[in-house]
């Protein structure tokens, strides 16, 4: 590859893939955002906050029907007012921060491996778009995309720092991490600073360090982020005890919060966040850890800069893995920082294997294979093959697995069954070939879409008639256009979230004792009446409807 490409030769191949990933994170990030409503009690929590603080014109204190609600920082609340404010309080306005962040971050994929790695950035960029944890935190009304985005643009801005030695890309590490602090707090920074420190370690290059604390950008990350900490900290006294002391500390040493999980719990969670991918990336894990073994870990094995950017990116992965395994309260969304380095080592394995030239940051050709030749093995295409043809299988079976909680074989599930065997074959057999290597993003990219495509059409409507509030605050404005008040009973906490957020006013809990003196709607579990006719002596309970997908049913208590 000739590092001196002309602006005729490059600028065709540029637009045609800006083109192509516009299209593919067009669809794989903001189609069907609206196609369930939203799940789960993070997301109508978030939204509604969001939505109180526009409606207040407040941009520094989140609150909660009223109340201060102080247990994230502000950048996904500030996104979704704007989103709220261009195109309204819907479901869907609440997911687009999400989407857009996951498009920002595959933009800077692509930048960076065209400068630093080119002839990888389309392949980098896809296969990060199409890992399954981003796709699906692309499309949730949460913190956890806020966050990995700012903080793998901000890694990939300091390791172009460290390769280039120019100031303008650790000027955009300290701008994203700064951003990722107001995402999640202190936790980008920390995270941030054991990668760098532990490849500078590696390396032995403590210079590295010492450099890249650079007074200008240290003075930038605290323009960025500090003025909102100062300010939501002397609005509300009790901020840095709630937020820091229990919501990091409390959180991370403690179970509190009730989320345990085993030590090894992200092993097999960071398997399912790297779909359809998982595979290669434990070939590409394997062979680079193999031959840093070979060399005895000496300093000459990284002398390279690819061969930097191999351990860089191997650092990258370990510590977020390691750092929330010893945390004693787990969630998926915790691992999602370390998949954008996944992918891009994916890419760069995939690239030694077809032989593609690097190139450092002067321009000097290079070859990833030139001291450890990657050969694509027929095996591993034959196993991406089928872990391709079992992520459409499923896609389709998503929705049956919705209704009863387990796969039933019926007819549709195994017609599902042999389109996923045909296409699991056909990916096989494309890929086995060297030449066939180049598409393998394509080709890939091709059976994610078609999965979505198929949660999108048949599993979406599942899901919003029976785990979403969306459904039940329409039937009870079908009942009544005013906004009556609500009450609850034997209501999850999911689903009380939900309505509050829907219909925009606060849901009342029986079990607590609160019930609205006026008259109101009441959503109960199913055949409760009895019950809540004795909880209201004197009061007339009318049923309105059922709604079986959710066994819950609705009264209007007089």
């Amino acid at each position: 590859m000739n590092p001196q490409r002309t602006q005729a030769d490059t600028s065709p191949r540029s637009r045609t893939d800006v083109l192509l990933l516009v299209a593919f994170c067009g669809f794989l990030f903001f189609y069907g955002l609206g196609a369930f409503g939203l799940v789960g009690a993070d997301e109508p929590r978030y939204a509604q906050v969001a939505r109180e603080m526009l409606e207040r014109s407040d941009w520094v204190t989140p609150t909660l029907q009223g109340k201060a609600w102080l247990e994230k920082p502000v950048l996904y609340y500030w996104e979704a007012m704007l989103s709220f404010r261009v195109f309204g309080v819907t479901d869907q306005a609440a997911r687009l921060p999400a989407a857009f962040d996951a498009a920002l971050l595959v933009a800077a994929v692509y930048f960076f491996l065209r400068r630093f790695r080119p002839g990888s950035e389309l392949d980098g960029a896809l296969i990060t778009a199409s890992c399954a944890a981003v796709v699906g935190f692309a499309h949730a009304a949460a913190t956890d995309m806020p966050l990995a985005a700012c903080f793998a643009i901000a890694l990939l801005g300091w390791y172009g720092w460290y390769e280039s030695r120019r100031h303008a890309y650790l000027a955009v590490f300290y701008f994203f991490i700064a951003l990722g602090t107001l995402a999640k707090g202190p936790v980008a920074p920390a995270l941030a600073a054991a990668v760098i420190v532990l490849f500078a370690a590696t390396k032995r290059d403590w210079r590295a360090i010492s450099r890249a604390l650079w007074i200008p950008g240290i003075a930038l990350y605290l323009v960025v982020m500090l003025p909102w900490y100062v300010a939501v900290q002397l609005r509300n006294p009790e901020f840095f005890r709630f937020f820091i002391l229990e919501h990091n500390l409390a959180r991370f040493s403690t179970n509190v919060y009730h989320h345990p999980q085993p030590f090894w719990f992200y092993l097999p969670v960071f398997a399912l966040a790297t779909v359809p991918w998982t595979i290669i990336l434990i070939a590409a894990v394997a062979q680079r850890v193999r031959l840093m073994w070979s060399e005895g870990w000496a300093k000459e094995a990284f002398a390279s800069p690819e061969d930097s950017w191999d351990l860089f990116l191997l650092i990258w992965i370990v510590v977020p893995i390691l750092f929330f395994s010893a945390s004693q309260s787990k969630l998926p969304g915790y691992i999602v920082p370390a998949v954008p380095a996944a992918a891009l080592l994916v890419a760069e394995y995939l690239a030694a294997c077809r032989g593609v030239g690097a190139f450092n940051a002067e321009g000097a050709e290079g070859s990833r294979g030139s001291r450890d030749e990657r050969v694509f093995s027929p095996l591993f295409a034959d196993a991406h093959g089928v872990l391709c043809g079992l992520l459409i299988f499923a896609a389709f079976s998503a929705a049956s697995v919705a209704v009863s909680h387990r796969l039933l074989w019926t007819q549709g599930t195994y017609i599902a069954a042999a389109v996923s065997a045909v296409v699991a074959l056909g990916i096989a057999v494309a890929l086995r070939s060297r030449a066939a290597l180049g598409l393998f993003s394509r080709v890939t990219v091709l059976a994610v879409v078609i999965s979505i495509a198929a949660v999108v059409r048949f599993a979406a409507p599942v899901i919003d008639a029976t785990q979403s509030a969306r459904p039940i605050a329409e039937r009870i404005q079908s009942f009544s256009r005013e906004p009556v008040p609500i009450a609850v009973y034997h209501l999850s906490r999911e689903r009380k979230y939900g309505l509050e957020f829907y219909l925009n006013r606060p849901a009342e809990q029986y079990e607590d004792g609160n019930i609205p003196a006026a008259a109101h709607v009441l959503v109960a579990g199913q055949s409760t009446q009895a019950q809540v006719a004795q909880l209201v002596p004197g009061r007339r309970v009318s049923f309105l409807t059922s709604m079986p997908a959710q066994k819950l049913d609705l009264y209007w208590v007089k």
